[in-house]
């Protein structure tokens, strides 16, 4: 007798401080149509509280990845990245995510897509939404992924093995340059704002623009429907001039506030992502917050007595903690150029199994 539902193997993983499924894309339907009805359904969408899927009723644990083998030249493995909509019927495969980038090594790794190489078995990781590449270093001491370690990340209780990530080449991964407009500062409803892409495309402006201090909580921020009304505003207007066309049903560009860092770090930040406040700030997000600080002219110049040098770190304070980027620069013809970057992830897998969607969704 035909099974009730369609039953499909996938890991249920924490990448830094997000969470979701991770598929095969061998595992899930190849027309796009059918492939994002399943997403929809393996995290209940759209329904605020995805009682009826994998879902946490937040963007931050609405988010999926596919892997497969990368046929790239010096590549291991290609990762897709979708953020599923919580209210919405959305699956948006726009944005990166260098939070479950995190988990892509060790599931590689697990379902035997990479061998294991000693101790520390390095990912090469095709990033399909932007065509950047990372390479995530997993611990694997034993002949096995290792998860416990005495790593630490801001937003994630306890600690695990360390995931060190370094990107190359990601300015412009969306809009196709650093800077999409061709400018460090714009302006948006008398709103000034520096729009970055080194990762991840970002609107960068001072909080004190809208008025706000930039130490709010996200729940301050969220309920003041006013500020909310105008950010979007300029988010649109900016979605736009980056080069991104029409913005309302994106996750993308990212809002970011700034403001003097008060209790450590070298700048504080509010992120919206793109419409709720984020508890803390998204990997690629940091990147590009901390690189618009490294260029003449934005809205952060001045703002951080920043570290001097061709290779710097600089510490993104957010909500619930701060985020230290690497990066190493070079100065051409009087402009910065972003060579490369890094940071330290953690990740865990909770769950191997399959998960059921209706027949009626995949037949």
């Amino acid at each position: 007798m035909e099974a009730s539902q369609r039953a499909i193997p996938c890991a249920f993983m924490r990448g830094g401080t997000s969470r979701g499924p991770f598929f095969l894309a061998g595992d899930l339907p190849q027309d796009t149509a059918t492939r994002d009805a399943v997403l929809l359904a393996v995290m209940g969408s759209p329904d605020p509280r995805q009682i009826d899927g994998l879902g946490g009723s937040d963007t931050l644990t609405s988010k999926v990845a596919i892997v497969s083998p990368s046929s790239l030249p010096g590549v291991d493995v290609d990762f897709l990245f979708a953020q599923v909509a919580v209210d919405k019927p959305l699956v948006d495969v726009s944005p990166n995510c260098g939070n479950m980038l995190a988990g892509v090594g060790p599931f590689a790794i697990e379902r035997g897509l990479v061998p294991i190489r000693g101790d520390r078995t390095p990912v090469v990781i095709h990033m399909v939404n932007s065509g950047n590449i990372a390479t995530a270093l997993v611990q694997t001491s034993g002949g096995r992924v290792a998860y416990d370690g005495e790593a630490r990340i801001a937003g994630v209780p306890g600690a695990s093995a360390p995931i060190n990530i370094a990107f190359r080449d990601t300015a412009g991964s969306a809009c196709g340059s650093l800077l999409p407009t061709g400018r460090t500062r714009d302006v948006f409803n008398g709103i000034e704002a520096t729009c970055i892409d080194n990762g991840m495309p970002v609107v960068v402006m001072r909080a004190e623009a809208f008025g706000k201090t930039g130490q709010e909580t996200p729940q301050q921020l969220d309920a003041d429907a006013d500020f909310k009304k105008r950010l979007e505003a300029v988010r649109l207007q900016a979605g736009e001039l980056m080069g991104l066309g029409d913005v309302r049903n994106k996750v993308v560009p990212k809002m970011t506030l700034i403001s003097p860092a008060v209790n450590g770090g070298h700048i504080s930040t509010r992120t919206f992502i793109p419409h709720r406040c984020h508890s803390a700030i998204g990997v690629l997000g940091a990147v590009s917050v901390a690189s618009a600080c490294l260029l003449q002219g934005s809205v952060a110049e001045g703002m951080a007595a920043l570290p001097q040098g061709r290779d710097v770190e600089i510490s993104v304070a957010h909500p619930t903690g701060e985020f230290t980027v690497a990066l190493r620069t070079e100065i051409v013809d009087g402009q910065t150029r972003f060579l490369s970057s890094g940071l330290l992830r953690t990740a865990r897998m909770l769950l191997d199994g399959q998960v059921f969607v209706p027949h009626r969704v995949w037949p």
